[in-house]
């Protein structure tokens, strides 16, 4: 699915606000995240990945794999929508072969403003649409925004001292344009619960990517999401791939499971198995026969496989996952199995009632596709029948409250 699509679509209005419901303490978590998806220099299809994220939390103490995170009251607006929030801005790099986290860990003050704002610093004439930016406030660059005319995103970052390595680029930037009209308008999707808990969540599910790291030439895809949650944190599954004809495949399972009891980032635990899916949704933009399709009948298995994590992961010698997911609908049945290839993670602890601490995991896989299965009126699709599929696997467990 090619298109010359000039500029991103859909409602960007909230882009760059946060708090369009009352927020709750201890409660409230709000992130922008993209994961970005490039070319192997060695032709590998899963390719190399970077996720990125801007973060902040309506909590006076959470520790973020092991370091204290104390923000200092909730976001602050200014009359001009401008915002000011105590946050962090995190990010890990997967070369190819290995995983690099985090590369980016840094607690600082953040601003975001819409491109309505008096202090942006462009020519305001086409100002409104959507056009805005985030911003932290440290000495290099690690700002995200999009264009007044919705034209492309940048995202530029400089990775921390402590991350030095051969393979972890000190220097990137990117740009971010328009896909297709099925990857690159703009979708929301929100729900309330009782009590004022809820979740709204912006995506695009996917754009281009160019750019350079370390003055080398990068090319690729990308995703992104900005995510307002006031809930617990419950275990789930997600997932996304990418493939190279234009068409886009997720799926998300959030779950009661044994492994919400858990108290540390170890995998495979004795009680990780099975689980009771709370909700189930999935969605595939077919690029081929230019349609999109919402399933609401899922399941994902997680087994144990021959890969492992390596010495310099957390758990070495530690299985990998592979992921086996179906999902249908009255016309089309998806089969997919992935192999988690690396793993990055983030550990989150946070002190609840009675002098205790509840904690979550968060799992990262980058992906390679093994099999893919699309059955339809058309026939079957399988994975010999793409260039190359890119995406990423997320399982938590734990239950941060």
């Amino acid at each position: 699915m090619s298109e010359d699509m000039p500029a991103f679509a859909g409602d960007l209005s909230t882009m760059w606000r946060l708090q369009n419901r009352p927020p709750l303490h201890h409660l409230t978590w709000d992130w922008w995240w993209w994961l970005v998806m490039l070319d192997d220099p060695d032709g590998k299809p899963s390719g190399r990945q970077l996720m990125v994220l801007w973060s902040t939390k309506d909590n006076p103490l959470v520790e973020v794999n092991g370091t204290p995170w104390t923000p200092q009251g909730r976001p602050g607006f200014d009359e001009h929508d401008g915002m000011a929030l105590d946050g962090m801005v995190c990010a890990w790099w997967f070369d190819g072969t290995r995983m690099h986290e985090p590369v980016i860990q840094q607690i600082c003050r953040i601003v975001a403003m819409p491109d309505t704002h008096p202090k942006w610093p462009d020519d305001q004439s086409e100002v409104g649409k959507g056009g805005g930016a985030v911003v932290p406030l440290l000495e290099e660059d690690m700002s995200m925004g999009l264009k007044s005319d919705l034209s492309e995103f940048w995202l530029n970052l400089s990775t921390d001292q402590n991350a030095a390595h051969p393979m972890v680029p000190k220097e990137m930037r990117l740009k971010l344009t328009p896909w297709n009209s099925a990857m690159s308008t703009a979708r929301e999707a929100t729900a309330t619960y009782a009590a004022n808990m809820g979740y709204d969540i912006l995506r695009l599910h996917g754009t281009k990517a160019s750019g350079t790291f370390d003055g080398e030439a990068v090319n690729g895809t990308a995703y992104f999401q900005k995510v307002s949650v006031q809930a617990p944190s419950v275990p789930w599954y997600w997932g996304v791939l990418h493939l190279d004809d234009g068409s886009y495949i997720d799926w998300f399972l959030p779950h009661l499971s044994f492994t919400v009891t858990a108290r540390d980032n170890r995998p495979w635990k004795r009680r990780d198995f099975g689980h009771i899916g709370l909700s189930q949704g999935g969605l595939f933009h077919d690029g081929k026969h230019r349609r999109s399709e919402k399933f609401t009948h899922l399941t994902v298995e997680k087994v144990g496989s021959d890969r492992s994590e390596g010495k310099h992961g957390h758990s070495p010698g530690a299985p990998l996952p592979k992921f086996n997911i179906k999902m249908w609908n009255g016309r089309t049945v998806i089969e997919l199995t992935v192999q988690a290839i690396e793993r990055a993670h983030w550990t989150f602890d946070q002190p609840t009632r009675g002098g205790l601490t509840s904690h979550l995991t968060y799992n990262e896989y980058p992906l390679q596709l093994e099999k893919l299965r699309i059955i339809d009126e058309h026939g079957i699709r399988k994975e010999t029948d793409y260039e190359w599929a890119r995406g990423n696997a997320e399982h938590s467990w734990g239950l941060l409250h």
